[in-house]
């Protein structure tokens, strides 16, 4: 994933970010209504979000292109 990501342009980033929140908010639902899957899961879709966001506020300041 850590590579994938700053390929992407700033539109694909932006959606790749709702994706991710949006499959994170399914998943804390259901770790709370019934039995999970992969727990990891939720740790994973939160690295990836803070690394996005990461990426992103790098892109602002100047410090990657």
């Amino acid at each position: 994933m850590k590579g994938k990501i700053e390929e992407l342009n700033q539109q694909e980033i932006d959606k790749s970010l709702r994706e991710s929140k949006e499959e994170l908010r399914k998943e804390r639902f259901k770790s709370v209504t019934s039995k999970v899957d992969n727990p990891k899961k939720i740790r994973e879709l939160k690295k990836h979000i803070a690394r996005i966001l990461t990426l992103k506020k790098e892109r602002e300041k100047g410090i990657r292109k």
